[in-house]
């Protein structure tokens, strides 16, 4: 309209469009507040069936509790953390023995390529053993001592495992 030179209707369509548009955003803020009512509607609804099913809970619980026998149950109890402890100390001792099993057997390559890493930092010929060569030779070549006689400690530690895992 305003191209055509006609201000009064280009002044009439500019007035329709600001007011359209101030209908727009007041029927988003209706909108805005007819989800809130909803959403606290869902929320009482929601904690009506919450407070029917709490009551049923309950009446349940006490149904229940009306033929408990306390004696019983704390028996019944005691040995439960009875048989845990004793689970949990073969648990233990399981573990303990898997984890210095895996321990005392290292990979043999990386033992050997540690090995190899430290001779060659110390500009040492490492001499590799090879699988068969007679026990008591060390990996460079030289005579280690072979361990002669048990720990006893270590016996009795033996026997206790060895008692635990039977029982």
């Amino acid at each position: 309209a305003l191209q055509k030179g006609n201000v009064e209707v280009g002044r009439i369509h500019a007035s329709n469009s600001i007011r359209k548009n101030s209908e727009s955003v007041n029927l988003l803020r209706l909108s805005s507040r007819v989800d809130t009512v909803a959403s606290r509607v869902e929320t009482a609804v929601a904690m009506g069936r919450l407070t029917n099913s709490m009551a049923r809970v309950v009446r349940g619980m006490e149904a229940a509790a009306a033929h408990m026998d306390l004696e019983k149950i704390a028996k019944v109890m005691e040995s439960f953390e009875e048989q845990f402890e004793n689970l949990d100390v073969q648990t233990a001792s399981m573990e303990g023995s898997l984890e210095s099993h895996q321990a005392m057997n290292a990979p043999a390559e990386a033992v050997d390529e540690l090995m190899q890493q430290v001779a060659d930092e110390n500009g040492l010929e490492l001499q590799m053993q090879l699988p068969g060569v007679a026990e008591g030779v060390g990996l460079v070549g030289q005579k280690t001592a072979v361990k002669a006689a048990a720990d006893p400690a270590q016996d009795e530690l033996e026997v206790r495992l060895a008692r635990l895992r039977n029982a």
